[in-house]
């Protein structure tokens, strides 16, 4: 008799399947881990990849100054509530709308549109 359950395994083996077919590389958390061999994060508490989401958003946004996308940066990784929820779903918001941009001349504010994250 099989089992039909669902396990966190075979829900992160098809995530990874899944985006595999999207183009996305695969890299195991050992790897890239502050005692790996290829180092992305200070310790496996760190769950955004600092130099890859920088780069990202600078092929994503070149035409934004870098002052404006460190800040908005600094927006998406300001995130932290009690709430896993309420972060998940604050951090969705801004990768999936971006981050609002204003920019100040003459004295006064103009919102000139989002940094994008995807």
């Amino acid at each position: 008799m099989t089992s039909n359950k669902i396990t966190e395994s075979a829900v992160e083996t098809l995530s990874i399947e899944r985006l595999g077919s999207l183009g996305y590389a695969y890299l195991h958390g050992s790897l890239i881990g502050h005692d790996g061999d290829s180092p992305e994060r200070t310790g496996y508490g760190d769950v955004i990849l600092d130099a890859r989401l920088r780069k990202a958003v600078e092929q994503i946004n070149p035409g934004v100054s870098a002052g404006d996308r460190d800040s908005a940066i600094k927006e998406v990784l300001r995130i932290r509530t009690p709430e896993l929820l309420v972060d998940n779903e604050a951090f969705h918001r801004l990768l999936t709308e971006g981050v609002p941009v204003s920019t100040h001349k003459d004295g006064d504010e103009l919102t000139s549109g989002a940094i994008g994250f995807g």
